[in-house]
């Protein structure tokens, strides 16, 4: 069975609390459909914010809003064990209540960074490690009796007792991916499969392969596993220009952190947007002396068109999704950023969203 063509946000959990529960409370009113939180690790200090625990700042935003889908996109399985992560999963499954949540896994080479786990030496088993943590997630929120042995986590986990006050059944699981062995699988063995920052109708298209044949491998129908994108965005309601000017910042960011935290896992991504190294480094440079605001300047607009962003005014977004969702895209990730953002949000909402309801 397809799965529906989803719209929703992309927040980083590196803002004060408030913030980042007053934005999604303005997507709960503006009718998005999920917000995706992706863990800010300590990299982010260097620029100024300071980084908070996806799983904690997801069982709140659930208590702030009715309807909004809430996402770990993500959290990284060399950070907590599974059983822990079933654990702190059935608090925001209560939280939230019936079908609004998910389960997100992603490796973040740039945690691996700041933990001093990264680097090929020591990075190890990383498909292992995305198999076992969703196989004993999904064994421990069944509430059936579990036991796994795997190649990097295992578990003993009783069944639940019918006396027990707990919310019944799984909540949907993703794998984060970019390199082809973690897309297929993916399509293998997830509900979804999320792609990261910066990523254009070239990757999707990418991607779709490598999921369609993860999901062949498995005997799955590949229509039904999400395709999750994360999009730089920005929006205008009238002036293109400005709507536009809106996504360099939050470009140039992301920029950065290929160069600096994921080379290699990032080639297919960046040649397949048609950047290169060298011309992207300024960027780069330019955030590490200067901040934010300095690396934006440094992303020109040939840059920020080959980053293929949803940004400019509301005809513009609409078009853009429109060739996301062609190549094969079934569920937007919006990267917004910047004061205006709730303001961005809305106008999503009101003059996007009808477009493709």
């Amino acid at each position: 069975m397809a799965v529906p063509f989803r719209i929703g946000v992309m927040q980083l959990t590196m803002e004060p609390l408030e913030e980042m529960l007053e934005s999604a409370r303005t997507m709960d009113r503006a009718g998005l459909d999920t917000v995706w939180l992706a863990e800010a690790y300590p990299w982010w200090r260097k620029h100024g914010m300071e980084a908070r625990g996806s799983t904690v700042v997801s069982a709140l935003m659930a208590r702030e809003t009715t309807r909004l889908t809430i996402g770990w996109g993500i959290i990284s399985p060399y950070t907590r064990h599974p059983v822990q992560v079933a654990m702190d999963a059935r608090v925001v499954q209560e939280a939230a209540g019936p079908g609004r949540f998910v389960v997100g896994f992603g490796t973040s080479k740039i945690f691996l960074n700041n933990t001093r786990q990264g680097g090929p030496p020591k990075v190890t088993k990383p498909l292992a490690h995305m198999r076992d943590s969703v196989e004993i997630v999904r064994g421990v929120l069944s509430g059936e009796r579990f036991e796994y042995e795997g190649k990097v986590f295992s578990a003993d986990v009783p069944a639940i007792s019918s006396e027990a006050h707990a919310p019944e059944g799984g909540v949907p699981v993703y794998v984060a991916g970019t390199a082809p062995l973690m897309q297929q699988l993916g399509g293998e063995i997830g509900d979804g499969l999320l792609t990261p920052s910066i990523t254009t109708p070239a990757f999707v298209r990418y991607t779709r392969q490598n999921v369609e044949q993860g999901a062949a491998q498995a005997g799955r129908d590949p229509d039904g596993v999400d395709l999750g994108c994360t999009i730089v965005a920005s929006i205008h309601a009238s002036d293109r220009d400005e709507g536009r000017d809106g996504a360099r910042e939050i470009a140039g960011m992301y920029l950065a952190n290929k160069v600096q935290n994921i080379q290699g896992s990032a080639d297919t991504l960046l040649d397949l947007a048609g950047l290169e190294q060298e011309e992207i480094r300024p960027v780069a440079e330019a955030m590490e002396e200067g901040g934010r605001l300095a690396a934006k300047a440094k992303v020109t607009d040939a840059i920020l068109d080959k980053c293929k962003p949803i940004a400019g005014t509301p005809a513009d977004c609409i078009e853009a999704i429109e060739e996301y969702r062609d190549a094969g895209c079934t569920h937007i990730m919006l990267e917004l950023w910047g004061d205006r953002r709730h303001e961005q949000i809305e106008l999503f909402g009101k003059d996007v969203l009808p477009h493709f309801r």
